[in-house]
């Protein structure tokens, strides 16, 4: 494995990522996760106090094992990256996340917390990757927002799908995707069917909040 297979942007800089010193793994939980950085996919186990995508915004090293790795243009396939024991949430571009890195919620309690936001569907470009997808947002914050500075470094991004060119290179099994703002070029709304920007429709529009109540 390459010494500085990695490479950190930490405030527009760029360096090497010393990404395989020994970190002791945090008490809590195992997740096992994908995390896809400029020119690898990364597949392994995350050791985290709490969800992943706290742990994720904390902007620390985390302990990381059982890791594999493969060229994000699948060249090749994944082989076992041991040396590998922590990694900088600064080198992910995109993590793909399951259901265990969620904390438990009621359906009752799902509902209650989507309600006081607002659904938009979008197309994040982070490249060399492109995520379509739902994002939820308080009312009066508009998608384009997600390009500004912000405590939170990764938005999660649910039933959605991460492509580098024409290849999709999420698990169509993923129930959310976290996206490193920090790598965030453009945002813009789309039909999530097509992953385009729908076609303006004729006459006046009638107010709303989406592109479906817009056309309406």
């Amino acid at each position: 494995m390459p010494f500085d297979f990695l490479r950190r942007r930490k405030g527009g800089d760029e360096g090497p990522a010393q990404a395989t010193g020994d970190l002791r793994a945090a008490k809590g939980t195992t997740i096992r996760f994908d995390g896809l950085t400029e020119e690898w996919h990364l597949r392994g186990s995350m050791h985290v106090a709490g969800r992943l995508s706290d742990a994720l915004n904390k902007r620390e090293a985390i302990a990381i094992s059982d890791v594999s790795w493969a060229p994000i243009d699948g060249s090749a396939d994944f082989s076992a990256a041991p040396g590998l024991k922590s990694i900088d949430p600064y080198d992910l571009i995109v993590v793909l996340a399951g259901d265990e890195s969620l904390p438990p919620l009621t359906d009752a309690e799902r509902a209650a917390h989507k309600v006081h936001k607002i659904a938009y569907d979008v197309a994040l470009e982070v490249p060399p990757f492109r995520v379509i997808g739902t994002v939820y947002l308080y009312p009066g914050s508009e998608p384009g927002r997600l390009m500004d500075r912000a405590t939170e470094m990764f938005v999660p991004v649910v039933d959605a799908v991460a492509y580098a060119g024409e290849r999709q290179v999420s698990d169509p099994d993923v129930d959310a995707i976290l996206v490193n703002r920090f790598y965030l070029r453009g945002v813009e709304q789309v039909d999530k069917r097509t992953g385009v920007k729908p076609p303006k429709l004729p006459g006046q529009p009638l107010g709303g909040i989406s592109w479906q109540d817009r056309s309406r």
